[in-house]
């Protein structure tokens, strides 16, 4: 399943590109399922991926944390040459930034590795983005805005819309 969307944002000039990444599990043997992102403009991305051969391990708390089964990926799961290249072509150049930066660069790792490809952009921690102040009503904000949108599951661009909506809320202007 593979969706390519346009919402612009009001606040887009000031947005950062926010990827995520679901993955088959934690820790050693894990590798991506779904990698999904938001562009400054608003735009969305977001593709199942399908396991290679050897790609086994399969964790069943994942799936219960973001709902997509082995049998799903086979069936609408892109190869992971073709998700790489869209992610390339779609984010050259960038800082890219997401919220769990030492698993989601091994599973694009992972990913990239498996299609010979070098990133085109350069992934990046969102905690360097916010001050102290804001890091510590960071975990609050972001639960508050998975509300408003509704968005339940953990889904890679539900989570990376979650993620960008939260900052330029945090970076608004005070409001009178």
């Amino acid at each position: 399943m593979t969706a390519v969307l346009h919402s612009p944002s009001p606040l887009a000039l000031r947005a950062p590109a926010i990827l995520d990444v679901e993955a088959s599990g934690f820790g050693r043997g894990s590798y991506p399922i779904e990698v999904g992102f938001v562009e400054p403009s608003g735009t969305v991305f977001c593709s199942l991926i399908q396991p290679e051969p050897d790609w086994q391990h399969w964790d069943p708390s994942a799936e219960l944390v973001h709902g997509i089964s082995r049998e799903i990926l086979q069936r609408h799961g892109k190869p992971p040459a073709w998700v790489a290249a869209q992610i390339n072509e779609r984010l050259a150049g960038q800082t890219v930034y997401c919220d769990a930066w030492a698993h989601d660069y091994s599973w694009l790792a992972r990913l990239f590795d498996c299609a010979d490809m070098m990133p085109a952009f350069h992934l990046q921690d969102l905690r360097c983005l916010l001050s102290e102040a804001e890091a510590a009503c960071w975990h609050q904000l972001r639960e508050q805005v998975r509300e408003e949108l509704q968005l339940d599951r953990h889904r890679a661009s539900a989570d990376a819309r979650v993620l960008q909506t939260a900052l330029l809320r945090l970076w608004a202007p005070a409001r009178g």
